[in-house]
């Protein structure tokens, strides 16, 4: 059995953590021959391709000695990006006021894509401003939400 995305972070997150970095996201696509952990990692100064060789090798090396995952997989460390997945309250606190893309699980209000501005966050709800008004949407019905670039 695949060890669950909560299960991964708990383990890993400690050693991005100790590198001077912020496990920023994570995805885990296991199981079968084409599998891949993809790790994004952040910090206040941007992260360089020799930043995640580091953070590579010591992940690499953690997940060698715990052997969490069954089978082959590839292991990628990146950048989140402009338009970076919103998956921690503090991501949240860090871009209200920003732009962002939500995508919903199913139809809230007629709707499954939004676009709006960023309000706040608690612990069961997201805040958005969607052209004059304001929404509120349950955390249990986000598929993802990312930031909008501002390019």
């Amino acid at each position: 059995m695949q060890p669950s995305y909560d299960e991964l972070v708990e383990l890993l997150e400690p050693t991005v953590k100790a590198l001077g970095y912020e496990l920023a996201d994570l995805e885990a696509h296991l199981g079968g021959p084409h599998g891949v952990l993809r790790l994004f990692i952040d910090a206040e100064a941007g992260i360089t391709l020799e930043d995640c060789e580091i953070v590579s090798r010591q992940i690499g090396s953690v997940l060698d000695v715990a052997d969490p995952i069954g089978g082959e997989y590839r292991l990628e460390v990146s950048s989140p990006g402009l338009n970076r997945r919103l998956s921690k309250q503090e991501h949240y606190e860090r871009y209200a006021g920003s732009l962002i893309k939500v995508r919903l699980k199913r139809l809230v209000q007629g709707r499954r894509r939004l676009k709006g501005l960023l309000l706040s966050r608690d612990s069961e709800t997201v805040f958005l401003r969607v052209g004059d008004k304001d929404i509120s949407i349950p955390l249990d019905e986000i598929d993802t939400a990312r930031l909008v670039p501002d390019v």
